[in-house]
Protein backbone atom coordinates (compact mmCIF):
# COMPACT_ATOMS: atom_id res chain seq x y z
CA UNK A 1 0.00 0.00 0.00
CA UNK A 2 1.17 3.75 -0.44
CA UNK A 3 1.32 5.76 2.94
CA UNK A 4 1.45 9.24 2.92
CA UNK A 5 3.80 11.83 4.89
CA UNK A 6 2.05 14.93 6.60
CA UNK A 7 2.55 17.13 4.37
CA UNK A 8 0.11 14.91 2.06
CA UNK A 9 2.78 13.85 -0.42
CA UNK A 10 2.52 10.19 -1.26
CA UNK A 11 5.40 7.58 -0.02
CA UNK A 12 6.15 4.46 -2.13
CA UNK A 13 6.46 1.57 0.12
CA UNK A 14 8.35 -1.94 -0.34
CA UNK A 15 5.17 -3.55 -1.23
CA UNK A 16 4.04 -0.93 -4.48
CA UNK A 17 7.60 -1.71 -5.82
CA UNK A 18 7.11 -5.50 -5.58
CA UNK A 19 4.16 -5.74 -6.87
CA UNK A 20 4.96 -3.23 -9.77
CA UNK A 21 7.94 -5.28 -10.53
CA UNK A 22 6.15 -8.46 -10.14
CA UNK A 23 3.42 -6.95 -12.72
CA UNK A 24 5.74 -5.35 -15.24
CA UNK A 25 7.94 -8.78 -15.36
CA UNK A 26 4.95 -10.71 -16.41
CA UNK A 27 3.62 -7.59 -18.55
CA UNK A 28 6.91 -7.54 -20.90
CA UNK A 29 7.36 -11.81 -20.74
CA UNK A 30 3.85 -12.32 -22.11
CA UNK A 31 4.27 -8.64 -24.47
CA UNK A 32 7.39 -10.19 -25.35
CA UNK A 33 6.55 -13.64 -26.52
CA UNK A 34 2.76 -12.85 -28.54
CA UNK A 35 4.94 -9.62 -30.31
CA UNK A 36 5.07 -11.29 -33.42
CA UNK A 37 1.51 -13.13 -33.21
CA UNK A 38 -0.07 -10.20 -32.34
CA UNK A 39 1.21 -8.31 -35.77
CA UNK A 40 -0.42 -11.27 -37.70
CA UNK A 41 -3.63 -10.66 -36.73
CA UNK A 42 -3.68 -7.21 -36.67
CA UNK A 43 -2.71 -6.80 -40.53
CA UNK A 44 -4.32 -9.95 -41.24
CA UNK A 45 -7.77 -8.94 -39.65
CA UNK A 46 -7.42 -5.75 -40.94
CA UNK A 47 -7.71 -6.76 -43.92
CA UNK A 48 -10.25 -9.77 -43.60
CA UNK A 49 -12.54 -6.56 -42.60
CA UNK A 50 -12.28 -5.24 -46.46
CA UNK A 51 -12.77 -8.48 -47.93
CA UNK A 52 -15.73 -7.69 -49.76
CA UNK A 53 -14.08 -4.30 -50.94
CA UNK A 54 -10.95 -6.42 -51.62
CA UNK A 55 -13.15 -8.66 -54.09
CA UNK A 56 -14.88 -6.44 -55.74
CA UNK A 57 -11.81 -3.78 -56.69
CA UNK A 58 -8.61 -6.60 -57.21
CA UNK A 59 -10.86 -9.18 -58.13
CA UNK A 60 -13.58 -7.43 -59.72
CA UNK A 61 -12.94 -9.63 -62.96
CA UNK A 62 -14.25 -12.62 -61.77
CA UNK A 63 -16.66 -10.79 -59.11
CA UNK A 64 -18.70 -8.30 -60.57
CA UNK A 65 -20.69 -8.38 -63.61
CA UNK A 66 -23.30 -5.90 -65.68
CA UNK A 67 -26.85 -6.60 -65.18
CA UNK A 68 -28.36 -7.72 -68.23
CA UNK A 69 -31.32 -8.84 -66.93
CA UNK A 70 -32.16 -12.04 -66.36
CA UNK A 71 -30.74 -15.08 -64.70
CA UNK A 72 -29.76 -18.60 -66.25
CA UNK A 73 -31.16 -21.68 -63.89
CA UNK A 74 -28.83 -22.31 -61.20
CA UNK A 75 -28.42 -25.89 -62.83
CA UNK A 76 -26.98 -24.33 -65.89
CA UNK A 77 -24.79 -22.12 -64.34
CA UNK A 78 -23.36 -25.36 -61.79
CA UNK A 79 -23.36 -27.53 -65.65
CA UNK A 80 -20.73 -24.27 -67.11
CA UNK A 81 -18.85 -24.47 -63.68
CA UNK A 82 -18.02 -28.40 -64.06
CA UNK A 83 -17.49 -27.91 -67.59
CA UNK A 84 -14.70 -25.18 -66.68
CA UNK A 85 -12.44 -28.00 -64.81
CA UNK A 86 -12.59 -31.47 -66.66
CA UNK A 87 -13.47 -34.66 -65.00
CA UNK A 88 -14.83 -32.14 -61.95
CA UNK A 89 -18.69 -32.58 -60.13
CA UNK A 90 -20.70 -29.48 -58.04
CA UNK A 91 -20.21 -30.03 -53.96
CA UNK A 92 -21.91 -26.48 -53.66
CA UNK A 93 -23.73 -23.51 -55.31
CA UNK A 94 -24.08 -19.78 -53.94
CA UNK A 95 -26.11 -17.61 -55.27
CA UNK A 96 -25.56 -14.72 -56.97
CA UNK A 97 -25.85 -11.88 -53.89
CA UNK A 98 -27.60 -9.30 -56.29
CA UNK A 99 -27.67 -8.16 -60.51
CA UNK A 100 -24.11 -7.01 -60.16
CA UNK A 101 -22.12 -10.14 -59.03
CA UNK A 102 -21.41 -13.08 -60.16
CA UNK A 103 -22.58 -16.68 -58.59
CA UNK A 104 -19.85 -18.92 -57.42
CA UNK A 105 -19.73 -22.73 -57.41
CA UNK A 106 -17.44 -25.35 -55.55
CA UNK A 107 -16.15 -28.26 -57.34
CA UNK A 108 -13.89 -30.72 -56.66
CA UNK A 109 -11.56 -33.24 -58.49
CA UNK A 110 -8.61 -35.53 -58.38
CA UNK A 111 -6.46 -32.10 -58.35
CA UNK A 112 -9.21 -30.92 -55.15
CA UNK A 113 -11.25 -28.27 -54.70
CA UNK A 114 -11.84 -25.53 -56.59
CA UNK A 115 -13.81 -21.93 -56.97
CA UNK A 116 -15.54 -21.15 -60.42
CA UNK A 117 -17.28 -17.73 -60.91
CA UNK A 118 -19.51 -17.45 -63.51
CA UNK A 119 -21.66 -14.60 -64.72
CA UNK A 120 -25.64 -15.70 -63.26
CA UNK A 121 -26.98 -13.40 -67.07
CA UNK A 122 -25.13 -15.71 -68.99
CA UNK A 123 -23.99 -18.35 -67.70
CA UNK A 124 -20.53 -17.42 -68.69
CA UNK A 125 -17.53 -19.02 -66.52
CA UNK A 126 -15.58 -15.32 -65.28
CA UNK A 127 -12.13 -17.45 -63.49
CA UNK A 128 -11.64 -19.72 -61.42
CA UNK A 129 -9.26 -20.96 -58.18
CA UNK A 130 -8.21 -23.33 -55.88
CA UNK A 131 -10.09 -23.13 -53.05
CA UNK A 132 -7.21 -23.19 -50.62
CA UNK A 133 -5.29 -20.21 -52.97
CA UNK A 134 -8.42 -17.87 -52.88
CA UNK A 135 -6.98 -14.42 -51.36
CA UNK A 136 -9.35 -14.25 -48.30
CA UNK A 137 -9.48 -17.94 -47.75
CA UNK A 138 -5.55 -17.67 -47.30
CA UNK A 139 -5.73 -14.32 -45.65
CA UNK A 140 -8.27 -15.73 -43.18
CA UNK A 141 -6.46 -19.19 -42.43
CA UNK A 142 -2.96 -17.14 -41.87
CA UNK A 143 -5.11 -14.59 -39.34
CA UNK A 144 -5.91 -17.81 -37.11
CA UNK A 145 -2.39 -20.04 -38.29
CA UNK A 146 -4.68 -22.57 -39.38
CA UNK A 147 -3.06 -22.47 -42.53
CA UNK A 148 0.24 -24.00 -40.90
CA UNK A 149 -1.88 -26.70 -39.33
CA UNK A 150 -3.65 -27.51 -36.12
CA UNK A 151 -0.38 -26.84 -33.47
CA UNK A 152 0.08 -23.50 -34.95
CA UNK A 153 -3.89 -22.37 -34.24
CA UNK A 154 -3.44 -23.46 -31.02
CA UNK A 155 -0.69 -20.93 -30.17
CA UNK A 156 -2.91 -18.55 -31.35
CA UNK A 157 -5.54 -19.28 -28.46
CA UNK A 158 -2.62 -18.99 -26.28
CA UNK A 159 -1.93 -15.56 -27.63
CA UNK A 160 -5.41 -14.61 -27.23
CA UNK A 161 -5.46 -15.47 -23.59
CA UNK A 162 -2.17 -13.57 -23.01
CA UNK A 163 -3.77 -10.32 -25.03
CA UNK A 164 -6.21 -10.64 -22.19
CA UNK A 165 -3.77 -10.16 -19.71
CA UNK A 166 -2.00 -7.88 -21.41
CA UNK A 167 -4.58 -5.52 -21.43
CA UNK A 168 -5.32 -5.77 -17.78
CA UNK A 169 -1.36 -5.63 -15.98
CA UNK A 170 -0.70 -2.87 -18.76
CA UNK A 171 -3.72 -0.71 -17.67
CA UNK A 172 -2.15 -0.81 -14.16
CA UNK A 173 1.15 0.07 -15.41
CA UNK A 174 -0.22 2.44 -16.84
CA UNK A 175 -2.74 3.86 -14.20
CA UNK A 176 -1.61 7.63 -13.33
CA UNK A 177 0.27 7.39 -9.67
CA UNK A 178 2.66 10.92 -9.61
CA UNK A 179 3.44 11.25 -13.05
CA UNK A 180 1.87 14.25 -15.32
CA UNK A 181 3.20 12.68 -18.44
CA UNK A 182 2.89 9.37 -19.98
CA UNK A 183 -0.93 9.37 -19.40
CA UNK A 184 -2.59 10.88 -21.95
CA UNK A 185 0.49 12.60 -23.66
CA UNK A 186 3.35 11.66 -25.17
CA UNK A 187 6.61 13.11 -23.87
CA UNK A 188 9.98 13.62 -25.57
CA UNK A 189 11.12 12.79 -29.05
CA UNK A 190 11.50 9.31 -30.62
CA UNK A 191 15.16 9.17 -29.59
CA UNK A 192 14.35 9.03 -26.29
CA UNK A 193 12.51 5.46 -24.98
CA UNK A 194 10.39 7.66 -22.60
CA UNK A 195 8.51 8.19 -26.30
CA UNK A 196 8.13 4.97 -26.85
CA UNK A 197 7.17 4.10 -23.29
CA UNK A 198 4.12 6.96 -23.41
CA UNK A 199 3.58 6.03 -27.07
CA UNK A 200 2.63 2.43 -25.89
CA UNK A 201 0.70 3.40 -22.77
CA UNK A 202 -1.35 6.19 -23.63
CA UNK A 203 -2.37 3.34 -27.30
CA UNK A 204 -3.22 1.06 -25.20
CA UNK A 205 -4.95 2.76 -22.50
CA UNK A 206 -7.00 4.47 -25.24
CA UNK A 207 -7.58 1.22 -27.31
CA UNK A 208 -8.04 -1.57 -23.98
CA UNK A 209 -11.32 -2.09 -23.86
CA UNK A 210 -11.16 -2.47 -28.07
CA UNK A 211 -8.59 -4.62 -27.48
CA UNK A 212 -10.25 -6.55 -24.95
CA UNK A 213 -13.17 -6.95 -26.90
CA UNK A 214 -11.48 -8.38 -30.05
CA UNK A 215 -9.37 -10.70 -28.15
CA UNK A 216 -12.51 -11.99 -26.68
CA UNK A 217 -14.76 -12.42 -29.65
CA UNK A 218 -11.70 -13.91 -31.57
CA UNK A 219 -11.99 -16.77 -28.97
CA UNK A 220 -14.75 -18.90 -30.38
CA UNK A 221 -13.03 -19.33 -33.41
CA UNK A 222 -9.85 -21.21 -31.57
CA UNK A 223 -9.45 -24.81 -31.47
CA UNK A 224 -9.67 -26.37 -28.42
CA UNK A 225 -12.00 -23.15 -26.11
CA UNK A 226 -13.87 -22.37 -29.23
CA UNK A 227 -15.36 -26.28 -29.93
CA UNK A 228 -15.24 -26.51 -26.36
CA UNK A 229 -17.51 -23.62 -25.82
CA UNK A 230 -19.70 -24.50 -28.29
CA UNK A 231 -20.34 -28.00 -27.27
CA UNK A 232 -20.98 -26.81 -23.73
CA UNK A 233 -23.76 -24.28 -25.00
CA UNK A 234 -25.79 -26.69 -27.31
CA UNK A 235 -25.30 -29.28 -24.48
CA UNK A 236 -27.06 -26.84 -21.59
CA UNK A 237 -29.31 -25.28 -24.24
CA UNK A 238 -27.55 -21.85 -24.55
CA UNK A 239 -27.16 -22.49 -27.98
CA UNK A 240 -29.40 -23.72 -30.87
CA UNK A 241 -32.21 -24.90 -29.86
CA UNK A 242 -31.38 -29.20 -30.19
CA UNK A 243 -34.81 -30.21 -30.16
CA UNK A 244 -35.20 -29.17 -33.60
CA UNK A 245 -33.07 -32.00 -34.73
CA UNK A 246 -35.03 -34.73 -32.70
CA UNK A 247 -37.43 -35.63 -34.93
CA UNK A 248 -35.16 -36.19 -38.16
CA UNK A 249 -32.58 -38.90 -38.95
CA UNK A 250 -29.26 -37.22 -38.43
CA UNK A 251 -26.18 -38.35 -39.97
CA UNK A 252 -22.24 -38.06 -39.12
CA UNK A 253 -21.21 -34.73 -40.52
CA UNK A 254 -21.53 -31.58 -39.00
CA UNK A 255 -23.21 -28.67 -40.98
CA UNK A 256 -19.32 -26.59 -40.72
CA UNK A 257 -18.70 -29.71 -43.01
CA UNK A 258 -21.01 -29.05 -45.57
CA UNK A 259 -21.35 -25.46 -45.93
CA UNK A 260 -17.95 -22.83 -45.97
CA UNK A 261 -19.31 -20.20 -43.62
CA UNK A 262 -22.11 -20.90 -41.19
CA UNK A 263 -23.13 -19.47 -37.97
CA UNK A 264 -20.56 -19.98 -34.96
CA UNK A 265 -23.72 -21.48 -32.86
CA UNK A 266 -24.66 -23.84 -35.17
CA UNK A 267 -21.37 -25.18 -36.97
CA UNK A 268 -20.84 -28.25 -35.32
CA UNK A 269 -25.23 -29.31 -35.43
CA UNK A 270 -25.30 -32.14 -37.32
CA UNK A 271 -26.69 -32.60 -40.96
CA UNK A 272 -29.80 -34.50 -41.33
CA UNK A 273 -30.27 -37.03 -43.14
CA UNK A 274 -33.41 -37.67 -46.67
CA UNK A 275 -35.52 -40.49 -46.37
CA UNK A 276 -36.96 -42.01 -49.01
CA UNK A 277 -40.30 -42.96 -47.66
CA UNK A 278 -42.72 -45.15 -48.93
CA UNK A 279 -44.85 -42.19 -50.44
CA UNK A 280 -41.57 -41.50 -52.39
CA UNK A 281 -39.83 -44.60 -53.18
CA UNK A 282 -39.47 -44.19 -56.68
CA UNK A 283 -39.30 -40.53 -56.65
CA UNK A 284 -36.33 -38.96 -58.30
CA UNK A 285 -34.07 -36.21 -56.61
CA UNK A 286 -36.06 -32.96 -56.52
CA UNK A 287 -32.63 -31.36 -58.19
CA UNK A 288 -30.92 -27.96 -57.60
CA UNK A 289 -33.21 -25.66 -59.33
CA UNK A 290 -36.08 -27.02 -57.41
CA UNK A 291 -34.01 -26.91 -54.23
CA UNK A 292 -33.10 -22.70 -54.71
CA UNK A 293 -36.42 -22.43 -55.35
CA UNK A 294 -37.71 -23.58 -52.09
CA UNK A 295 -35.13 -21.81 -50.08
CA UNK A 296 -36.01 -18.45 -51.99
CA UNK A 297 -39.53 -19.15 -51.04
CA UNK A 298 -38.97 -19.92 -47.42
CA UNK A 299 -37.48 -16.06 -47.31
CA UNK A 300 -33.85 -17.09 -47.37
CA UNK A 301 -31.36 -13.91 -47.61
CA UNK A 302 -29.72 -13.28 -51.36
CA UNK A 303 -26.23 -14.76 -51.49
CA UNK A 304 -27.41 -18.16 -49.70
CA UNK A 305 -24.34 -21.00 -50.66
CA UNK A 306 -26.11 -24.52 -51.43
CA UNK A 307 -24.61 -27.40 -50.57
CA UNK A 308 -25.74 -30.51 -52.81
CA UNK A 309 -26.38 -34.02 -51.49
CA UNK A 310 -23.18 -36.46 -52.16
CA UNK A 311 -25.58 -39.98 -51.69
CA UNK A 312 -29.13 -40.69 -51.32
CA UNK A 313 -29.24 -39.51 -47.96
CA UNK A 314 -27.64 -36.12 -48.72
CA UNK A 315 -29.47 -33.41 -48.27
CA UNK A 316 -29.37 -29.77 -49.71
CA UNK A 317 -28.11 -27.27 -47.19
CA UNK A 318 -29.10 -23.70 -47.86
CA UNK A 319 -26.56 -21.27 -45.55
CA UNK A 320 -26.27 -17.72 -45.29
CA UNK A 321 -24.35 -15.33 -43.01
CA UNK A 322 -25.14 -12.02 -43.73
CA UNK A 323 -23.86 -8.31 -42.39
CA UNK A 324 -27.38 -8.23 -41.08
CA UNK A 325 -27.99 -10.82 -38.29
CA UNK A 326 -31.22 -11.02 -38.13
CA UNK A 327 -31.01 -12.61 -41.44
CA UNK A 328 -28.45 -15.25 -40.63
CA UNK A 329 -30.42 -19.01 -41.30
CA UNK A 330 -29.64 -22.25 -41.81
CA UNK A 331 -31.62 -24.90 -43.78
CA UNK A 332 -31.88 -28.66 -44.61
CA UNK A 333 -34.05 -29.49 -47.25
CA UNK A 334 -34.91 -33.20 -47.81
CA UNK A 335 -33.58 -34.47 -51.47
CA UNK A 336 -36.74 -36.72 -52.09
CA UNK A 337 -39.42 -34.69 -51.21
CA UNK A 338 -38.14 -31.02 -50.70
CA UNK A 339 -39.17 -31.07 -47.46
CA UNK A 340 -37.45 -28.59 -44.98
CA UNK A 341 -36.04 -30.45 -42.47
CA UNK A 342 -34.55 -28.55 -40.16
CA UNK A 343 -34.91 -24.81 -40.29
CA UNK A 344 -33.13 -22.56 -38.24
CA UNK A 345 -32.55 -18.80 -37.96
CA UNK A 346 -30.59 -16.39 -35.59
CA UNK A 347 -33.59 -15.33 -33.51
CA UNK A 348 -34.11 -18.96 -32.72
CA UNK A 349 -30.50 -18.85 -31.00
CA UNK A 350 -30.42 -18.88 -26.90
CA UNK A 351 -29.84 -15.31 -25.58
CA UNK A 352 -25.76 -16.54 -24.92
CA UNK A 353 -25.84 -17.45 -28.77
CA UNK A 354 -27.06 -14.28 -29.76
CA UNK A 355 -24.24 -12.38 -27.80
CA UNK A 356 -21.60 -14.33 -29.19
CA UNK A 357 -23.05 -14.12 -32.66
CA UNK A 358 -23.75 -10.20 -31.79
CA UNK A 359 -19.87 -9.95 -31.10
CA UNK A 360 -18.24 -12.05 -33.89
CA UNK A 361 -19.86 -9.91 -36.21
CA UNK A 362 -19.15 -6.93 -34.88
CA UNK A 363 -15.08 -8.34 -34.62
CA UNK A 364 -15.86 -8.89 -38.20
CA UNK A 365 -16.78 -5.69 -38.82
CA UNK A 366 -20.00 -6.35 -40.06
CA UNK A 367 -22.56 -5.07 -38.00
CA UNK A 368 -22.81 -1.17 -38.50
CA UNK A 369 -21.77 -0.88 -41.83
CA UNK A 370 -18.42 1.19 -42.63
CA UNK A 371 -18.09 2.65 -39.01
CA UNK A 372 -17.91 -0.95 -37.46
CA UNK A 373 -14.87 -1.47 -40.30
CA UNK A 374 -13.22 1.42 -39.27
CA UNK A 375 -13.28 1.04 -35.70
CA UNK A 376 -11.92 -2.63 -35.82
CA UNK A 377 -8.91 -1.27 -38.60
CA UNK A 378 -8.41 1.48 -36.16
CA UNK A 379 -8.25 -1.03 -33.18
CA UNK A 380 -6.04 -3.02 -35.48
CA UNK A 381 -3.42 0.18 -35.76
CA UNK A 382 -3.40 0.56 -32.52
CA UNK A 383 -2.17 -3.18 -31.84
CA UNK A 384 0.57 -2.80 -34.71
CA UNK A 385 1.64 0.96 -33.13
CA UNK A 386 1.94 -1.08 -29.89
CA UNK A 387 4.08 -3.84 -30.70
CA UNK A 388 6.38 -1.82 -32.59
CA UNK A 389 6.16 1.31 -29.71
CA UNK A 390 6.81 -2.46 -27.25
CA UNK A 391 9.96 -3.46 -28.71
CA UNK A 392 11.62 -0.25 -29.56
CA UNK A 393 11.28 0.30 -25.79
CA UNK A 394 12.67 -2.54 -24.78
CA UNK A 395 15.32 -2.28 -27.31
CA UNK A 396 16.61 1.01 -26.62
CA UNK A 397 16.21 0.17 -22.25
CA UNK A 398 17.91 -3.33 -22.87
CA UNK A 399 21.39 -3.82 -21.90
CA UNK A 400 24.12 -4.71 -24.21
CA UNK A 401 24.32 -8.67 -24.59
CA UNK A 402 21.60 -9.20 -22.53
CA UNK A 403 17.69 -9.68 -22.66
CA UNK A 404 16.75 -7.07 -19.88
CA UNK A 405 14.39 -8.94 -18.63
CA UNK A 406 12.72 -6.44 -15.38
CA UNK A 407 14.38 -7.25 -12.10
CA UNK A 408 12.38 -9.77 -9.71
CA UNK A 409 10.40 -7.70 -7.11
CA UNK A 410 12.27 -7.55 -3.67
CA UNK A 411 9.51 -9.17 -1.75
CA UNK A 412 8.34 -12.17 -3.33
CA UNK A 413 5.01 -13.11 -2.12
CA UNK A 414 3.40 -10.27 -4.50
CA UNK A 415 3.69 -13.34 -6.76
CA UNK A 416 0.98 -15.01 -4.80
CA UNK A 417 -1.99 -12.34 -6.35
CA UNK A 418 -0.57 -12.07 -9.75
CA UNK A 419 -0.61 -15.63 -10.01
CA UNK A 420 -4.32 -15.87 -8.90
CA UNK A 421 -4.67 -13.09 -11.36
CA UNK A 422 -2.69 -15.40 -14.04
CA UNK A 423 -5.03 -18.55 -12.64
CA UNK A 424 -8.11 -17.09 -13.28
CA UNK A 425 -7.54 -16.55 -17.14
CA UNK A 426 -5.64 -19.90 -17.01
CA UNK A 427 -9.25 -21.69 -15.83
CA UNK A 428 -10.93 -19.17 -18.51
CA UNK A 429 -8.71 -20.73 -21.53
CA UNK A 430 -7.18 -24.10 -20.22
CA UNK A 431 -4.44 -23.23 -23.26
CA UNK A 432 -3.23 -20.30 -21.81
CA UNK A 433 -3.05 -21.62 -18.11
CA UNK A 434 -0.86 -24.66 -19.66
CA UNK A 435 1.67 -21.74 -20.94
CA UNK A 436 1.14 -19.70 -18.19
CA UNK A 437 2.45 -22.62 -16.03
CA UNK A 438 5.36 -23.05 -18.06
CA UNK A 439 6.50 -19.50 -17.73
CA UNK A 440 6.61 -19.73 -14.21
CA UNK A 441 8.60 -23.14 -13.82
CA UNK A 442 11.13 -20.98 -16.19
CA UNK A 443 10.93 -18.37 -14.19
CA UNK A 444 10.94 -19.75 -11.03
CA UNK A 445 13.60 -22.24 -11.60
CA UNK A 446 15.49 -22.16 -14.80
CA UNK A 447 15.82 -18.57 -15.02
CA UNK A 448 16.24 -18.22 -11.15
CA UNK A 449 18.83 -21.06 -10.69
CA UNK A 450 20.84 -21.21 -13.47
CA UNK A 451 23.69 -18.02 -13.37
CA UNK A 452 24.49 -18.04 -16.96
CA UNK A 453 21.13 -17.83 -17.97
CA UNK A 454 20.44 -15.14 -15.20
CA UNK A 455 22.47 -13.25 -16.17
CA UNK A 456 21.64 -13.15 -19.81
CA UNK A 457 18.18 -12.53 -19.25
CA UNK A 458 19.06 -9.94 -16.16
Amino acid sequence: MTDTTLTGTPVVTEGDISLYRAIWRWHFFAGLLVIPFMLNLAVTGGLYLFKDEINDTFFAYRNVVADTGANFAPSAIVSAAEAAVPGSSASAYREAPDATHSAMVTVSSDAGGTLVFVNPHDAKVLGHVASDNEFNWVVKKIHSLEYFGTYANRLVEIVGGFALMLVVTGIYLWWPRRQTGGVLSVRGTPSKRVFWRDMHAVTGAVAGIMIFFLAVTGMPWSGYWGDSANTWLTANGYGYPAELWDAVPTSSKATHHTVDQPGWVVENAPVPESTMDMAHMHAQPIGLDAAVVIARKAGIAPGFEMALPDDDKGVYTASVYPDDLSRERTMHIDQFSGKPLVDISYGQYARAGRMIEWGINVHQGQEWGLFNQLLMLATCLCIVLMCVSGAVMWWKRRPSGRLGVPPAPPRGGVYIGLWAIAAVFGLAFPMTGMAIIVMVLLDQTVLRFIPPLRRRFS
